[in-house]
């Protein structure tokens, strides 16, 4: 017969207070509580606090990874100034670097912390097709503008592969747009149109396997599509409709949290709500990474403007968890 000592190597141990500093699959019997516990996968994921940008950003552009992300453009203080200001993240803290050409915010972004893209974005007194690349150190900008100009779009993808989708702008009709292009590094490309228009919603994936969720119709939305390269196609909704919100990882496996502080995760098929949420709501902030290990960063609290605000998503996280017959 097969034994937990057997397979583990150590007995389960029977004590009074749960340990101070478990091993990941260490299991004992609480004796006080009178219940079995395990140090294991808890099945939900956890954020942490992280270090805080140097300058406030919200509405503005994010790309990379949880341990190598980049911030750039955006409102910030004191708010609405725009900026051109752009940080990197190590893990730990940010870093000021080479500033954007122009300053804009609700910009689209796609790429990695040394090879960005900024597309898009709203320049007083309207929006932009503008489009910049960042090589690790500086911003360059390309020949090449989007076919639509305009400001709260999404982006996803990378700087040689991106895609653009959404967006508003005033002087159209109607202003909550539909309108998709692909970047291939030298030239944009209108694409299939989203089935619901739409401005600050959240997206994941690629240039030929995007997502794009929640966002402004108006009201706000919970809807979600999925694109293929040439066309949008409906599936499950969020269950939290809303817009300004985070969004990184893949077309089956994406991340929205935000605006304020609901997290969900997509598994390709539906959305399940995290039990809990970010530290600190807010929406129009910036995120990267994947659905495992995410940062969010950046955004706006109604009556305080612009933050540096930064947190760590961990997915699935490890700790302490009773274990139960079912």
């Amino acid at each position: 017969m097969t034994t937990f000592k057997g397979i583990r190597g150590t007995a389960i141990q029977v004590v009074s207070s749960d340990p101070s500093n478990p091993e990941i699959g260490q299991i004992w019997y609480n004796s006080s509580s009178g219940t079995l516990k395990g140090y294991l996968n808890t099945g939900v994921g956890v954020w942490s606090s992280g270090g805080n940008m140097n300058t406030p950003h919200a509405v503005f552009g994010g790309a990379g990874t949880q341990t190598a992300a980049l911030g750039f453009g955006g409102r910030t203080t004191p708010y609405p100034t725009f900026t051109n200001s752009t940080e990197k993240y190590n893990g730990t803290s940010w870093t000021a670097t080479g500033n954007m050409g122009t300053a804009r915010y609700a910009l689209g972004a796609a790429g990695t912390q040394t090879a960005a893209l900024a597309f898009g974005g709203y320049t007083a007194p309207t929006g932009t097709g503008a489009t910049e690349s960042f090589n690790g150190t500086s911003w360059s900008t390309s020949p090449a503008t989007m076919g639509t100009a305009r400001y709260f779009l999404r982006g996803i993808g990378t700087q040689t592969a991106a895609l653009g989708f959404g967006g508003y702008k005033a002087t159209l009709t109607p202003r909550y747009l539909t309108n998709t292009e692909s970047y291939n590094g030298t030239s944009w490309t209108s694409g299939g149109n989203l089935n619901t228009g739409r401005y600050g919603s959240g997206g994941a994936g690629t240039q030929t396997a995007g997502l794009a969720f929640g966002g402004n119709v108006p009201p706000s939305t919970a809807a979600t599509e999925s694109y293929n390269g040439s066309t949008w196609t409906s599936v499950n909704s969020m269950n939290t409709a809303r817009s300004g919100l985070g969004g990184v990882g893949t077309q089956t496996a994406a991340l929205g949290f935000g605006s304020p502080t609901a997290t969900e995760l997509w598994n390709g098929t539906s959305w399940t709500s995290n039990p809990t949420g970010l530290a600190t709501g807010r929406g129009s902030l910036a995120g990267a990474g994947t659905q495992a290990s995410a940062l969010g960063f950046g955004g706006y609290i109604p009556g305080t403007g612009a933050v540096t605000t930064t947190e760590s998503w961990i997915y699935p996280s490890i700790g302490t968890k009773t274990i139960t017959v079912s």
